[in-house]
């Protein structure tokens, strides 16, 4: 099967890689009205997985530094501490040209943070996910226990399935036409049993019904690959080890020549290792793909 390479989007951050359409999602989110002329600010960072795939935004509103995730396999439950290196990283490049050393009392904006679920397994309409429930119990350590977590991150999941958390689905249009496109395909996919058939089969029907007509009509093809690459993740995968284990061979063959076979294929599965951090992949990914020890790779 052929990935295309150029496909590491998703729909989700297609749709709503807009300001208007992320201050229009946010406030459904939070259940508040914004006048327009509230600046929203994107700064995803590129290049970099939170779930195997390039399916978050971070963007800037109000004061407040928002992580948004569109989410559609079983949720992580280590989500909230994927989150906490993320944020970390987005915080770091926001003071980049900033000393965290000076007198001067910096500034940062409030974090938020959502995933917005739309897998096909049952999940409750909303669940709070947190940083401390994956925390030692201090107890067991023989340790005090403190009132409350000295460091903590929430992680708010949201269903946007279709028929689920119909308040927040009524006050974004584009949400709710999203998440019926998705289960438009869905549909597709258990009457045809192919997803190329399923995923165009559902394009025509909601461009014929006006569900995300204008966007359908302009990204369609996009869309298709996008989304084909998204529900064929672990086959994507392959084909960014491949195009990572490329740049590796090209940069450690010289190395292998001279230094001795060997040498070289470990110098390669260093690159390789290199060039899939580079491109955002999980730890655990890069040690099944290039067989180095984890803590070589945590090194890296």
């Amino acid at each position: 099967m052929e990935i295309n390479r150029k496909f590491k989007d998703s729909v989700f951050t297609k749709l709503f890689g807009e300001p208007d359409l992320l201050r229009e999602l946010y406030c459904a989110l939070e259940g508040v009205t914004l006048p327009p002329d509230i600046p929203v600010s994107i700064n995803t960072l590129e290049n970099v997985l939170i779930m195997d795939k390039y399916n978050d935004i971070s963007f800037e509103i109000a004061g407040k530094l928002v992580v948004l995730i569109e989410h559609q396999s079983t949720i992580n439950p280590n989500m909230a501490l994927r989150l906490l290196l993320y944020i970390a990283e987005v915080y770091e490049r926001m003071i980049k040209n900033k000393s965290i050393y000076s007198k001067k009392r910096l500034s940062i904006p409030w974090p938020e943070f959502f995933v917005l679920y739309n897998g096909p397994d049952p999940f409750p309409d909303e669940e709070t996910l947190k940083l401390s429930d994956l925390f030692e119990n201090p107890k067991e350590l023989g340790l005090p226990e403190k009132a409350y977590p000295l460091l903590e991150l929430e992680v708010k999941v949201i269903n946007i399935n279709e028929g689920r958390n119909e308040t927040i689905i009524q006050r974004c249009k584009k949400l709710a036409e999203y998440s019926t496109f998705i289960a438009k395909v869905r549909d597709f996919i258990r009457e045809h049993g192919n997803k190329k058939e399923a995923i165009k089969e559902a394009v025509k029907f909601c461009k014929k019904c006006d569900i995300l007509k204008e966007f359908l009509e302009i990204h369609a093809a996009e869309v298709f690959g996008m989304l084909y690459v998204e529900w064929n993740i672990d086959d994507a995968k392959k084909v960014w080890y491949e195009e990572a284990r490329e740049e590796g061979w090209e940069e450690g063959r010289e190395e292998g020549r001279s230094e001795g076979r060997t040498e070289g294929r470990m110098e390669e599965k260093y690159t390789i290792a290199r060039n899939l951090l580079a491109k955002g992949s999980t730890l655990e990914f890069i040690h099944e793909t290039t067989g180095l020890p984890m803590e070589a790779i945590e090194k890296l």
